[in-house]
């Protein structure tokens, strides 16, 4: 009997099958190579324990956040970024959320990242946490104005200032306690209380001069730390250091520096070295590097010092005129001397005002950024929710 070929038989009809004609008794062999059934032997998916372990690894990372354990959370979040998406990881594929898009679950717990740069000792940690999140497409505006301290003329005269900003030189300076529109107020009511109760027979005297003595303890000992908590249960003052600071945080934030976090509580700020005040800790790779080497670069130093007195400019673009701001003005000194050559007193007027300048001008093609940042931090945001609520009120043509 003549040899039968068995050829495949091409169908021009969808779907384009393969057909094959086969004896009614053929069996293909079976191997242990190469085993008929192979997916027979496959465990089966439970997408239930991937849940389970998602969700504890999720809450892993949470705890992470909440203890400010910046490295710990960092190293999950990339983690994921490793593992394969083919591959079915459970922190990935099977995320427990009541009916939510996946991205959106990881976008929420990505941004808490920042939540942890608080504690973290390590500021080339806290830059990495940015990088991370830039790349990952979540700060998109982080370092957009690095290049502006390029831009503009650098000789900036008093005159220069008002026609740029409609403000006298004096308004965009320090004020003094006693010498600001507000502090005077409370002074002439201090001393107007005083005198009534004088003049009802009141000696208070005896009470007055323990009370100054022990401000004047404060103001040595504590850097005016006391007062500064007292002061900031009053909701104008409290507004006002809002402002100053949402300015120092937004213009960080464009310039590309890293922000560690914001310390509105004067006794937390006493705790983390900034005394008597709030404060928001940046950091500049680029300037560290050359105070490291023994020298600062002029772009670095200006960037610096638009950070500075950001917070004076918000102020002056808010209410008109600043009055914080005095330790910033200090440190913009003490850095000052540390260039070669320092800077002298002529030098320093004109970098200070050209830093206002800029930095005011900054913050007015951002002021919905800055007002989202302002409310943000009022209503007692995170880190994480101040920033993302920047994000959320800049343009994203710009």
């Amino acid at each position: 009997m003549a040899p039968t070929f068995f050829s495949p038989v091409l169908t021009t009809s969808p779907p384009f099958l393969f057909a094959t004609r086969l004896p009614p008794n053929f069996c293909l062999p079976q191997t242990k190579s190469c085993p008929l059934y192979p997916f027979a032997e496959t465990k089966p998916f439970n997408r239930n324990k991937l849940k389970t372990r998602a969700f504890r690894e999720w809450q892993e990372y949470e705890e992470a956040v909440k203890e400010k354990d910046l490295a710990r959370a960092l190293r999950f979040l990339k983690s994921l970024e490793l593992q394969s998406s083919d591959s079915l990881p459970p922190s990935i594929s099977s995320i427990p959320s009541s009916g939510s898009d996946l991205s959106l679950f990881r976008s929420e717990r990505d941004w808490e990242v920042l939540d942890a740069c608080l504690n973290a000792e390590d500021m080339k940690l806290v830059g990495s946490a940015y990088a991370f999140l830039k790349e990952r497409g979540f700060l998109p505006n982080f370092g957009k104005c690095r290049n502006i301290v390029l831009e503009g003329p650098r000789d900036v005269t008093p005159t220069v200032l008002k026609s740029s900003t409609g403000l006298e030189v004096t308004k965009l300076s320090p004020k003094k306690w006693g010498l600001s529109g507000s502090s005077s107020v409370v002074l002439a009511a201090f001393f107007g209380g005083v005198s009534f109760l004088l003049s009802q027979g009141i000696d208070i005297r005896p009470n007055l001069t323990a009370i100054l003595g022990l401000a004047m303890l404060d103001s040595i000992f504590l850097g005016g730390c006391c007062l500064a908590q007292i002061s900031s249960y009053w909701p104008p003052y409290k507004r006002r250091i809002l402002v100053h600071e949402a300015g120092h945080l937004l213009t960080a934030y464009l310039m590309g520096c890293p922000i560690r976090g914001v310390i509105l509580d004067p006794i937390a700020a006493m705790q983390m070295g900034i005394q008597g005040q709030a404060g928001t800790q940046f950091w500049d790779e680029k300037l560290e590097n050359d105070l490291a080497e023994g020298r600062v670069s002029s772009t670095a130093f200006d960037r610096y010092c638009m950070v500075l007195f950001a917070g004076i400019a918000a102020e002056a673009l808010v209410y008109g005129e600043a009055e914080g701001g005095e330790n910033d003005e200090n440190l913009f000194r003490s850095i000052s001397v540390l260039l070669q050559p320092p800077l002298s007193v002529a030098q320093m007027s004109n970098q200070a005002r050209w830093s206002v300048l800029q930095s005011y001008n900054l913050l007015k093609w951002h002021k919905n950024a800055h007002q989202a940042a302002v409310k943000a931090l009022e209503s007692g945001g995170s880190l994480s929710v101040v920033i993302r609520r920047i994000e959320e009120a800049m343009p994203s043509n710009r």
